[in-house]
């Protein structure tokens, strides 16, 4: 059993049991969370499509922690000019575990 579900505007295939790491969310370490976006639900075969969610059906989850991402440099040159400029960012992100996908 599998769902897509939408979490802060990005859309993730969970299954029970697995981690997500998701755009930074509120809330802290071990507190449960419920989305309720849920655009897809394949049950054995048996496919559940909303338009654009299905009502009734949630997936709840529980925050482990918060992480952030690796390292992505940004560079930036205008040739011929002398101009160069290198940034770094890190993505934060919140490690969810997904416990129950149902009603």
């Amino acid at each position: 059993m599998y769902a897509i579900v939408d979490i802060s505007g990005k859309q993730f295939k969970v299954t029970q049991d697995q981690y997500v790491y998701a755009p930074k969310m509120q809330g802290d370490e071990g507190a449960s969370v419920e989305f309720d976006k849920v655009l897809l639900v394949d049950n054995d075969g048996k496919v559940d499509v909303g338009t654009p969610v299905l009502k009734g059906v949630k997936v709840s989850g529980k925050i482990l922690e918060h992480v952030k991402g690796d390292k992505v440099i940004v560079f930036k040159k205008k040739r011929r000019k002398g101009y160069k400029v290198r940034n770094g960012h890190r993505q934060d992100y919140t490690k969810v575990l997904i416990e129950k996908i149902g009603k």
